[in-house]
């Protein structure tokens, strides 16, 4: 499995997710690899508007386009 360094952390982001780590049980590194989890799991708004942009024809209600991004969203 691949691995990420990430150097120049400042002390008090480190120390916050440490302790965030420790609130769940977890290892800094079980705790890290959750969130990038679940950081690629979403799409990012340029994703979004690439999707939006590959639909076409016919015109969305408001109510119906937000029913419609939130279905392509994975499950939190």
């Amino acid at each position: 499995m691949p691995n990420i360094l990430v150097r120049d952390v400042p002390d008090d982001v480190h120390g916050a997710l440490q302790q965030r780590a420790e609130r769940r049980g977890q290892s800094l590194q079980q705790y890290l690899t959750a969130e990038l989890t679940r950081l690629v799991e979403r799409p990012t708004p340029d994703e979004v508007f690439a999707r939006v942009a590959r639909r076409s024809g016919g015109r969305v209600g408001l109510d119906q386009a937000v029913a419609d991004l939130d279905s392509d969203r994975p499950a939190t």
